[in-house]
């Protein structure tokens, strides 16, 4: 008899699981619901829980015994901490020498004390049998329950601080996955009797911690730096060049010059050339590696290079692409750097998609502009997370040079939990 326990959202899930493991023959035994454990059980939801048997018939010559599977193999729990269970006081085998079959008309012969001992157990009613089973793992699972309940569980106030907090975080667009992650990090740290402020500084340090250091253009005696801006159409990549060109030029005294691969728009080709004339710097139009290779070769005297490529569709194979070459085909002993350019009023899952093709084409930081056209910043976090990539830059408007900066990672976390 092989009998496994499955786990799953609704009761459905788990009789589907353990079908799918013992075949469509397999008998439910057992529905059983699970309801969270711990201080944060008001953010979980109950899970279901299925026993299921199969029979494993072995073929003696005279009909078939079911062989009960070992409870040790049945379990599949989970724990935060190594628990050693002791062994069960009795445990049934099944004799390695064959058994005689028994007919109500025989009589069992005499046999010593310790084998009619095991051949009454094997002949216990099965329905007994797995009914036993079934009290020594269910008795495990609650030993196992015990120790995630808190000695001193929290206060009503302190849980409604936690909610209002978790609740602030979805307001503001966090992930319901990353917002649970936060809070089950703070459900292993926090401690009873800890004020308001500690609870709201756990939050704080957590989210801080996730954003991670961003990354500024940096340079080096490496002469010419060549920095790519990639993205979708309408994010404002050019814009954002025309920003970072200014600092460069105008705040760090930095050598620059313009390269455009955005052959597609007419108006991003002289909206850039405005600003080439505005910083006096110079602006080379390119429309393959070739010519790219050749722009840098011309500008190798310059401290930074700044590349504008063009946006494309997801569905634009060819664009996408041109724009690898561009990149890919760079000579190895130039140094390069690629920001893939994102607006924060796209929604989530467009921006999970964005990331996913453009990883494709090469490794890079996120720049995240027209924060001044939303109140959310919880995308941030987001794709922070989603992609494990650094972020760098932000823009907060239209105006050039001044509307763009380092993302400040303290202030944005703020706003992220409900400050100004």
């Amino acid at each position: 008899m092989i009998i496994n326990k499955f786990q799953g959202k609704t009761e459905e899930e788990a009789k589907k699981k353990a079908k799918e493991k013992l075949g469509e023959n397999c008998v439910v035994m057992n529905v059983r619901e699970i309801k969270p454990k711990g201080m944060f059980k008001g953010f979980k939801s109950s899970t279901y829980e299925v026993t299921a048997a199969l029979e494993e018939k072995e073929d003696y010559g005279y009909g078939s015994i079911s062989k009960p599977k070992k409870i040790s193999d049945s379990i599949n729990l989970t724990a935060d901490e190594d628990i050693v269970i002791p062994p069960p006081e009795k445990e049934f085998v099944i004799p390695k020498t064959p058994i005689r079959p028994v007919t109500r008309k025989q009589e069992i012969p005499q046999e010593p004390a310790a084998n009619l001992k095991k051949a009454n157990i094997i002949e216990q009613n099965e329905d007994e049998v797995l009914q036993s089973i079934e009290k020594r793992l269910d008795n495990l699972t609650n030993l196992l329950d015990e120790k995630n309940i808190p000695v001193n569980p929290l206060s009503q106030e302190e849980l409604n601080y936690i909610r209002l907090i978790y609740s602030t975080l979805l307001d503001n667009e966090v992930n319901e996955k990353y917002a649970n992650q936060v809070v089950e990090e703070i459900e292993k740290t926090i401690r009873p009797g800890n004020n308001l402020d500690m609870i709201l500084s756990n939050f704080y340090q957590k989210l801080v911690l996730r954003f991670g250091r961003p990354q500024a253009i940096s340079l080096n005696e490496h002469k010419p730096k060549v920095v790519f801006f990639i993205g979708p159409t309408g994010v404002g990549k050019t814009t954002t060049i025309a920003k970072i060109s200014s600092k460069f030029k105008l705040d760090a005294h930095k050598d620059i010059a313009l390269v455009t691969a955005d052959t597609y728009r007419i108006a991003a080709t002289e909206q850039l050339n405005v600003y080439a004339e505005i910083l006096e710097v110079p602006l080379k139009v390119v429309y393959s590696s070739e010519e790219l290779n050749e722009a840098i070769a011309e500008f190798a005297d310059k401290d930074v290079i700044f590349v504008d490529t063009a946006g494309f569709s997801h569905k634009n194979e060819e664009q996408r692409n041109s724009v690898k070459k561009l990149i890919a085909e760079i000579p190895a002993e130039i140094e390069k750097e690629v920001f893939l350019v994102l607006s924060a009023t796209t929604k989530y899952k467009d921006l999970c998609n964005i990331a996913d093709i453009y990883k494709d084409i090469a490794n890079y930081k996120l720049i995240f502009t027209k924060l001044d056209e939303t109140d959310t910043y919880g995308n941030l976090l987001n794709i922070r997370l989603y992609t494990k990539t650094e972020l760098s830059y932000i823009t907060t408007g239209q105006n050039v040079p001044n509307d763009i900066e380092l993302l400040d990672t303290q202030k944005i976390v703020k706003q992220l939990l409900g400050g100004n």
